[in-house]
């Protein structure tokens, strides 16, 4: 592999993928049809920000949007939060995705751990949808109540969503590898009607049987009306509740999809933050709101269509699973996979995609990262004829990591690494198939989302890194959280360092030519003798070594004191942490970042403690590390390996550093 440095050229589109993409696509349409003229990416940003309205009244004539009455304005102000967005329309999400029906190609494919590749047709799946929506409507389901899975990434979960949004009702999911304290914390708050759940899963080889706990949020869910359960890994039989049944049973009666005509605003699902400290937020996003930004996420900026197919590795419990969904809306087949990325080895997810014919490979950096530490050569194996695009997100991709993409899986492919929130359920940055990638950088701003770095005074800055913020409004930020008396949480969570101005709590830089470079999180940031640094740029240098895996980074910087930066590596299999490779590390840091930015101390540990999505829990940790208690710190429930906490509990002690 090649060495590169941030800012290295590594793909350029050719001529013939500049002009079938869907942005030349649009901008060509905007010439035509509204008499604009764009002689870049950058311009045609500019002017989705400038001209909001218009451009968003763009994109919903542009993607047919169906609303069976006219809106009156498109936006009625640019204020945060509280825009009203195509007030007087009526649509539904699930009619947009309907109207796509195929009998040439299947809706879906599906794979798992324990069920070869299949494939579900569109009648199979609008049958399916029907019969659910049917069952939903006779135990009396009405729009804007709650219906919830507790779900993997199973073609019955699309259906009993699709089924949701077709009668108005709320969904909302969480996956079955997660804590049930953690999932009663979320779901409790909303008040479900009806509970959609599996006797179990499988993941690295291991069947998991969750039929107990499904008993347990039975019993904390008082509001449930009704269980339905799908039998995935025919687990034996407990006892449940006598308002429990089988899926088969849902399907039995057959019935025509029937579409409810919503106001734009209308509730479409409740996404949870990942609730590291306290309850997770419940954010409710508008089925409006969220149709209009995956159709220009997806057909505009993506370009995805009808003869794609669409992938992204993910589970029910984290925002990629709701838009990997909307590849329905564009027309094109969506790949579903449940189970371990890596059993029975790394080439399981390369092998579906190249037997698959997969265009669109969605994935997370770490995904990537993993391939890289273990010399994974997909190339080698697959050939990847159908491969248009792999999209990497869930934390800052290292320039190794764009280097390894183009080195190991394809030359000719779009890498699209992109940053967004499951605040707004979408990316504020990404890609574009009309410009070139380079190595470590992010090629440019989100279509319609106005996204700027900020300075602790709220000046705009070019080329520094700074606070991600958004300064006008997007369609699909959350309407309110649930129950949020006065919208207080929202208010703390987006608006209290900059009024009316969402900050994301993401540091960014961004360059003259639009593109951008995440540092990682602001509420995490590095604070060495006055100069700031996002910790990315120390984890790009310590897992660029062979022998790291993973790191974490924490800065215990007090008031009145020195910083005294601490480095956690998780080390490759057989490999000791010993003073010469410490002195490798920091020589690497010193080289890479800079000698101010060498950690005082290194220690090994077995696991990076993470989130249920994957995030590393970076401020906990701190807060650990400095003598907080830890139920004031985080929530157990709302992490992959909670068990990792207890070496820091320990470290504290220690060190015997207090806030």
């Amino acid at each position: 592999m090649k060495t590169v440095t941030e800012g290295s050229l590594l793909w350029e589109p050719s001529q013939q993928q500049i002009k079938t993409s869907g942005v030349t696509l649009f901008m060509n349409w905007l010439k035509e049809e509204k008499g604009h003229t764009f002689s870049n990416q950058l311009e045609l940003w500019k002017w989705s920000v400038d001209e909001l309205e218009e451009f968003w009244g763009s994109i919903w004539t542009y993607c047919n949007v169906i609303s069976k009455t006219p809106y009156d304005q498109v936006l009625d102000s640019r204020k945060m939060p509280g825009a009203k967005w195509f007030a007087g329309s009526t649509i539904n999400y699930a009619e947009h995705v309907f109207r796509n029906h195929s009998k040439s190609k299947p809706a879906l494919i599906f794979q798992s751990e324990t069920l070869q590749r299949t494939e579900i047709s569109w009648d199979q799946l609008q049958e399916k949808t029907a019969s659910v929506a049917h069952y939903l409507r006779k135990l009396g389901v009405k729009a804007g109540d709650r219906v919830v899975g507790y779900m993997p990434n199973i073609p019955e979960t699309i259906a009993a969503f699709l089924a949701c949004a077709s009668l108005g009702a709320i969904w909302s999911s969480s996956s079955p590898d997660f804590g049930t304290g953690s999932v009663i914390d979320r779901l409790k708050q909303i008040e479900p009607t009806v509970l959609f759940a599996v006797d179990g899963y499988s993941y690295n080889g291991k069947l998991h049987n969750r039929l107990s706990s499904v008993a347990e949020l039975q019993a904390a869910l008082p509001s449930l009306k009704q269980t339905v359960l799908i039998s995935n890994i025919n687990a034996n039989d407990i006892e449940l509740t006598k308002s429990t049944v089988k899926w088969e049973e849902v399907l039995q009666e057959k019935s025509e999809l029937i579409f409810e005509s919503l106001p734009f605003d209308h509730p479409l699902w409740i996404l949870f933050s990942s609730g590291t400290t306290g309850l997770p937020k419940p954010i409710v996003q508008s089925q409006g709101g969220i149709l209009i930004e995956h159709l220009k996420t997806l057909i505009v900026e993506q370009g995805v269509n009808e003869e794609d197919v669409f992938f992204w590795f993910t589970t029910t419990g984290w925002m990629m699973w709701n838009l990997l969904v909307g590849g329905l809306l564009a027309g094109g087949t969506v790949v579903l996979y449940d189970g371990s990325p890596s059993y029975p080895n790394i080439d399981v997810l390369w092998n579906l995609a190249d037997e698959a014919g997969v265009t669109f490979f969605g994935t997370s950096a770490a995904f990537l990262s993993a391939n890289l530490k273990f010399g994974v050569k997909p190339n080698g194996r697959y050939r990847f004829d159908k491969l248009k695009a792999i999209c990497s997100t869930g934390s800052p991709l290292t320039v190794d990591g764009f280097n390894w993409v183009y080195d190991n899986v394809k030359k000719d492919v779009w890498l699209v690494s992109t940053s967004g929130g499951t605040d707004v359920c979408t990316a504020f940055v990404g890609g574009s198939p009309i410009l070139p990638v380079y190595a470590g950088e992010i090629q440019g701003r989100s279509l319609g989302a106005n996204v700027q770095s900020f300075d602790d005074d709220g000046n705009e800055v070019i080329n520094e890194v700074g606070e991600l913020v958004i300064t006008d409004p997007m369609p699909s930020m959350p309407l309110y959280f649930w129950k949020d008396e006065n919208n207080e949480r929202y208010h703390e969570s987006y608006f209290d360092m900059y009024p009316g101005i969402w900050r994301h709590g993401d540091w960014i830089q961004i360059d003259e030519k639009g593109s951008c470079v995440i540092y990682g999180r602001s509420d995490s940031t590095i604070n060495r003798h006055g100069v700031r640094l996002g910790t990315s740029e120390i984890y790009r240098a310590a897992e660029g070594l062979e022998e790291v895996t993973e790191s974490m980074v924490i800065d215990l910087e007090l008031l009145g004191r020195e910083s005294f930066m601490l480095l956690f590596v998780v080390l490759k299999e057989g490999t000791e942490l010993n003073n010469d490779l410490k002195n490798k590390i920091k020589s690497k840091i010193k080289q890479m970042v800079s000698p101010r930015f060498v950690p005082n101390e290194i220690y090994e540990v077995n696991e990076i403690p993470k989130t249920l999505t994957g995030k590393k829990l970076e401020v906990p940790v701190r807060k650990i590390l400095l003598g907080m208690p830890l139920e004031k710190v985080v929530n157990p429930g709302s992490m992959a390996n909670p068990g990792t906490l207890q070496y820091y509990i320990d470290l504290a002690e220690k060190l015997n550093i207090k806030k």
